[in-house]
């Protein structure tokens, strides 16, 4: 019991010393988020979703790409399940670049459900040098690409079944947008084009603070009021969860095929079980019944 408590501890040491460690190197750790595609069980919202969507849209998109997501995939199952016409709508809206059409000339059309997403800039290099040298990243994948480890002895915990934690990404999103500050930590310089950001490595982003509160408008409900709240918190949800939705677009459907392939393995190893007492049952039988035939030759 002695020494079983003396690991216990000792581990819960590693832990709290290699978290502190990597928040000091680091910056802030992003605090744990609740949402609704958390656990086995869990899956989005589609108004969320939509609400995310339109943040990335009126916001997000002046900047980012988003070159994996194409407009038929905002209506597929476990999506934000726009309606098809809808999608056909909204990819109308937009002047795609298409060609060369018969005599070698490019041209512009109207989007269609199949194009991408349109990006805010014809090439990176272009983007670059709209944006300070450095071109914004891709969006796509977002939620997946940007992640962070908890130090210490966590990520054993962390790869356990059913209580696991794998939203690291979605939490270090969220956190990010909602971790700029305006008066960095005393002694604490900030170059020209940077900004403090708590959660950023390093601290000093060249993003400036994308949403405030307010900034925008969601639709009403049927009392006239918005139905979230028209805060950076929520502006910064919606968005996490729907870079989540495109990084992972068939999230519920690899969920929902793990559940049944562990509903087979039960009711299968189940059946192994009966058909082995079975087979096995018979043989024993026997076997006892010739014991006292040996022992009767001995």
């Amino acid at each position: 019991m002695i020494r079983t408590r003396a690991l216990v501890a000792a581990a819960f040491a590693a832990i709290l010393s290699g978290t502190a460690a990597l928040a000091e190197e680091h910056g802030a750790l992003p605090p744990r988020e609740k949402w609704t595609f958390s656990g086995v069980f869990g899956t989005f919202d589609q108004a969320q979703l939509q609400r995310g969507f339109q943040v990335y849209k009126e916001v997000c998109a002046n900047c980012h790409s988003m070159n994996y997501v194409r407009f038929r995939n905002l209506a597929e199952e476990g999506g934000p399940d726009f309606s098809e016409a809808q999608v056909k709508a909204l990819a109308e809206t937009y002047k795609v670049k298409d060609g060369p059409n018969d005599q070698g000339e490019m041209f512009e059309r109207p989007g269609r459900p199949a194009d991408k997403l349109p990006a805010p800039f014809p090439n990176e290099q272009a983007a670059a040098v709209a944006n300070g040298g450095k071109a914004p990243p891709d969006l796509s994948l977002m939620a997946k690409a940007r992640t962070f480890s908890r130090g210490g002895l966590w990520f054993l915990i962390d790869w356990l079944p059913f209580v696991g934690y794998t939203e690291q990404g979605p939490d270090y999103v969220h956190a990010l947008l909602n971790g700029y500050e305006e008066n960095p930590p005393h002694g604490f310089q900030v170059p020209d084009g940077g900004h403090y950001n708590k959660y950023f490595p390093g601290n000093i982003i060249a993003m400036p603070k994308p949403l405030s509160d307010g900034q925008i408008t969601y639709p009403k409900g049927a009392n006239g009021q918005p139905v979230v709240p028209e805060t950076l918190d929520q502006y910064s949800r919606d968005i996490t969860a729907f870079l989540m939705w495109t990084a992972e677009p068939h999230f519920l459907a690899r969920k929902q095929l793990g559940l049944r392939a562990i509903l087979f393995l039960i009711v299968l190893s189940g059946l192994l079980y009966y058909v082995k007492k079975k087979i096995w049952s018979d043989v024993g039988g026997e076997t006892h019944g010739l014991q006292p035939e040996l022992h009767k030759t001995s």
